[in-house]
């Protein structure tokens, strides 16, 4: 079945249509509307990942440049679908986390435009997600930089100037090289007889091996900066630590998916034979990344640059997964994008929570919140289980496939994925029981004095019923993973190691 309706174009366009009205539109009034612009974005995500699950084909291409072979084409593969799902489950989360922000006296910016730049910043990640023309996804990937310069520099606590600056530059400096990768895939279409940035015209395109590697190159750069990978991560933590814990949620939760999104969707698709060759590297850049954000975890005190490093190593399981190059690896890879967005996003709106009583991010300035919060910290145990991947959780069901599927060709190499895998359990148990356990401290008796309100419980427990929904009941978007997997496997042109049979005694 083919959509007619443009049902692609209208899902992205809505919230960007909403962030314009609520430049006009203010105060209490203007969240009211942009909430429902969120929620109208929902029905729209879901009712798109329906159709895709039901097979409907959901796509459209017209031309835009035709003079350098440029497409307004979108397409809505079983990786976006994912995404998107992802993505418009989080932002109202988001929103309603972050309804009295910028109502504080003294604020730089009203409430009112958190809220547009956040549905600003949905908008153009969408359009990321469902790109088939390579120039169309450059310019929504550079799109997103601007809401998430402001949001962060915006919001937040005192030094949100430099982070947001730090994040510019970071973010600049990956689009600048991918830049000149676009500028690359021009020429190589050009150099075969027919200009063109469609993704698909890419694949199987006879590319010398030298150019077709570094054209890989400078995607990877990119997509790594966005990850993030160690080494190229140092903008994150400081961006997490002083944006808002819903503009973090933004940032780690959405924004840095289109850095793996990215690796799958164009580096291994368009550049099969580069991602063979780099995955070597590829593999141990990966597991530096787990084991640096999970040491990283245990020396941080903030609660919201602890989250952040947890992230990082995360993203070193889920890149990790991408170029093991199995379909039940990379199926699982896709599977734990959905899942970690989700319980990073009640992970860092539950920490903005305690945030709010206490006045501090500080782990030390906790200490027996569950005996005078106890949903507080309940919510907290089971966004940190999931988090560590608790079984029962979908993060356990994506960790698994991971491992399962890469441990036939990288057997050594799975021994340093389950060390980071233990080293998450005792970083976020260890949290747990500082800020949580113990005798009440004399600041928390006098700053936590409530427990979580209908308002921040309509938040979260969204997310961690998802994320138990996706542990019991992972195969109706497990079975869209693995049909990507498997597409994206064909693509490359790998098939899965045989299973080696046990000789009989």
């Amino acid at each position: 079945m083919t959509l007619a309706f443009p049902l692609l174009t209208v899902l992205a366009l809505v919230p960007i249509v909403g962030a314009i009205v609520l430049f006009f539109v203010k105060g209490h009034v203007g969240k009211l509307v942009g909430y429902g612009f969120a929620l109208t974005t929902l029905v729209l995500g879901v009712l798109a990942f329906i159709l895709h699950s039901q097979e409907a084909v959901l796509a459209e291409e017209v031309s835009w440049i035709p003079a350098i072979g440029a497409h307004y084409a979108l397409d809505l593969d079983g990786m976006g679908a994912i995404l998107v799902l992802m993505t418009v489950l989080i932002v109202p989360a988001v929103l309603l986390a972050e309804w009295h922000t910028g109502d504080e006296p003294g604020a730089r910016w009203g409430g009112s435009t958190f809220f547009a730049l956040a549905l600003l910043l949905q908008g153009f990640a969408l359009y990321v997600f469902m790109a088939s023309d390579i120039l169309l996804f450059y310019v929504a990937f550079e799109a997103t930089l601007i809401p998430t310069y402001f949001l962060i520099g915006g919001y937040g606590r005192a030094r949100r100037s430099a982070a947001a600056i730090k994040f510019l530059i970071y973010s600049l400096a990956g689009g600048l090289v991918m830049l000149v990768a676009v500028a690359g895939v021009y020429a190589v279409t050009a150099g075969a007889g027919s200009p063109s940035f469609l993704i698909a015209d890419l694949v199987g395109l006879d590319i010398d091996t030298n150019l077709g590697r570094w054209l890989f190159a400078g995607f990877f750069f990119a997509f790594a900066v966005k990850a993030p990978l160690a080494g190229l991560h140092t903008w994150l933590p400081d961006s997490a630590e002083q944006a808002t814990p819903g503009t973090s949620t933004l940032l780690v939760g959405i924004l840095d998916k289109i850095g793996t999104f990215g690796m799958i969707k164009i580096c291994l698709q368009a550049f099969p034979e580069a991602s063979q060759w780099a995955t070597p590297v590829i593999l141990i850049w990966a597991i530096v990344s787990m084991l640096y954000g999970a040491l990283m975890a245990f020396g941080a005190k903030d609660l919201l640059r602890l989250v952040s490093y947890t992230s990082i190593s995360h993203f070193g399981l889920m890149v990790f997964g991408i170029f093991a190059l199995t379909s039940q690896s990379m199926s699982g890879s896709i599977f734990y994008m959905l899942n970690h967005g989700l319980s990073t996003a009640a992970l860092f709106l539950v920490v903005g929570f305690m945030m709010r009583r206490r006045g501090s991010a500080d782990i030390d300035a906790f200490g027996g919140v569950q005996k005078v919060a106890p949903v507080l910290a309940g919510v907290l145990l089971m966004s940190g289980l999931s988090a560590l991947s608790l079984p029962g959780f979908g993060n356990f069901v994506a960790e698994f496939l991971v491992l399962a599927g890469s441990w036939q060709r990288y057997p050594v190499h799975i021994a340093f994925l389950v060390l980071a895998m233990v080293l998450a359990a005792v970083y976020v148990l260890r949290m747990y029981k500082t800020t949580m356990t113990g005798p009440v401290t004399e600041q928390v008796a006098t700053h936590v004095t409530t427990d979580l309100t209908l308002r921040e419980k309509a938040v979260v427990a969204p997310l961690i019923a998802l994320l138990l929904v996706f542990g019991f009941l992972p195969k109706p978007v497990l079975a869209v993973a693995d049909d990507a997997a498997q597409a994206t496997m064909a693509t490359v042109g790998v098939t899965d190691p045989a299973p080696q049979a046990e000789e009989g005694n």
